[in-house]
């Protein structure tokens, strides 16, 4: 494994993010390898850390000031073994090749825990839509897309939203991607309903990790039932996540965006979650205006001279982290730990630093790792795919039917893995082990491409 992580870092050694995720998956496929010679006689580490390809291209367009801007634009993608690529495109300014190739390697083994054929691949750019006109967004989109419609199509690769994707930018890509190619095809997931969106798609990433986090309570006779939740982010998967654990019982008490969060300890209730989705939906606003219409609740902005995220330091039962990569640390894991979490379902991608992790595992917490436990959206996606490749639309309660069976089917992979090889009821091994197995065995089966 060492070997692996040298030769990954010799040759990117800017990709911390990168570096991460390939260092938490080598790790816990290390039984693997032991039982399974032939996985390293067959070069498998070296191929499945390589993505197949990587694109990147020059994004120009102009502004509402005349003005020519430049960007970067970025598809990686990773591993074509179980199915076409499949992943989300962001748009944010921290995007840059490292985070790129993380996601779009967690994305392989997500994908494959889902049961449905789909490989790996991220994309995105470098973009803020934040601030910029529609007009502005639409132009990007259409400079974006005359690049990558060359790479992409519904048997190849078929990209969906992450952050700064939702459906506006995807109905402006859609849009170019038809004209340019003339043609009326699946090839990009989150769509608008009356073209080709499937129900249930915006929120299942939200509502996979709670459907994951209640078979999860399960395992210990316990339900969402007056559990009081913590969910930092407050886009799309922060919203249906909340609104799904209203549904089952619980109380969510914080929400946050990147300059802060606001602590309710009544809860965000069906009418306040309301109000959120009207503030960052439509009029994206701050959630510090939520202590504006809610003076009951307190606002706390970001300090960046903290070690620490206060976020995670209240009192509570369960946690669902669901904003970006790395947002909780050892000191956070420690504070929850401390304030009565007893489990974390990740709502975003890889939310948790290593140390974070650490501290999760010894403390035999319910967690659940972000590519088991938000691979809801994903599984969405696919089941958006194979509805535009019928030419159907199914009905809210089927979809979101066969969201809630997906999840139960990822949590029972997740415990059968870990359980095989000594871990059991370790989630961060079931996941990584499963997933790896599942997609090196194709690689195997079709030979050295």
């Amino acid at each position: 494994m060492s070997e692996i992580m040298e030769m990954i870092k010799a040759r990117d050694p800017e990709q911390r993010e990168f570096h991460q995720a390939v260092h938490e998956v080598l790790q816990s496929v290390q039984p693997v390898l032991e039982r399974n010679p032939e996985y390293r006689q067959q070069g498998v580490l070296e191929r499945i850390v390589e993505p197949e390809r990587v694109i990147t291209f020059r994004v120009v367009w102009m502004d509402d000031e005349d003005q020519v801007q430049v960007n970067r634009g970025y598809r990686v993608e990773m591993n074509s073994a179980l199915g076409p690529y499949k992943g989300g495109l962001r748009f944010h300014p921290s995007v840059n090749l490292g985070i790129i190739k993380f996601l779009a390697f967690e994305q392989g083994f997500k994908n494959s825990l889902t049961t449905l054929a789909m490989g790996g691949g991220k994309g995105g750019s470098d973009f803020n839509p934040r601030g910029r006109s529609d007009a502005e967004v639409m132009r990007f989109c259409q400079a974006f897309m005359a690049e990558l419609q060359r790479h992409i199509g519904p048997n190849t690769d078929i990209p969906a939203g992450d952050i700064g994707v939702g459906a506006r930018e995807i109905g402006y890509l859609f849009g170019m991607y038809k004209k340019l190619r003339n043609e009326f095809t699946g090839v990009l997931t989150g769509k608008s309903l009356a073209w080709g969106g499937s129900l249930i798609r915006p929120e299942a990433t939200g509502y996979g990790a709670v459907y994951f986090a209640a078979e999860m309570l399960a395992t210990r006779d316990q339900t969402m039932e007056g559990k009081t939740c913590l969910v930092s982010g407050s886009g799309n998967v922060a919203q249906f996540t909340t609104e799904k654990i209203n549904e089952l019982g619980g109380r969510v008490v914080t929400l946050s965006d990147s300059t802060g969060y606001i602590y309710d300890e009544q809860g965000v209730d069906e009418g306040k979650l309301a109000f959120v989705k009207q503030l960052k939906n439509i009029r994206r606003g701050r959630i510090s205006e939520y202590c504006d219409e809610y003076p009951d609740a307190v606002y706390v902005a970001v300090d960046p001279s903290r070690d620490f995220n206060p976020l995670w330091d209240h009192q509570a039962h369960c946690a669902f982290p669901c904003a970006t990569e790395n947002e909780l640390n050892d000191r956070d894991a420690e504070n929850m730990i401390k304030n009565g979490v007893d489990l974390v379902s990740e709502g975003a991608n890889m939310p948790s630093t290593p140390g974070a992790v650490d501290r999760f595992v010894e403390h035999r917490l319910l967690y659940a790792p972000g590519k088991a436990a938000n691979a809801g959206g994903v599984a969405v996606s696919g089941l958006e795919m194979a509805q535009n490749s019928m030419r159907l639309s199914w009905p809210r309660e089927e979809v979101d039917e066969r969201l809630k069976q997906i999840m139960k089917s990822i949590h029972k992979t997740c415990l059968d893995a870990g359980a095989e090889y000594g871990q059991p009821g370790n989630y961060v091994a079931g996941a990584n082990i499963a997933g790896f197995v599942k997609v090196v065995n194709a690689m195997l089966d079709q030979g050295l491409v």
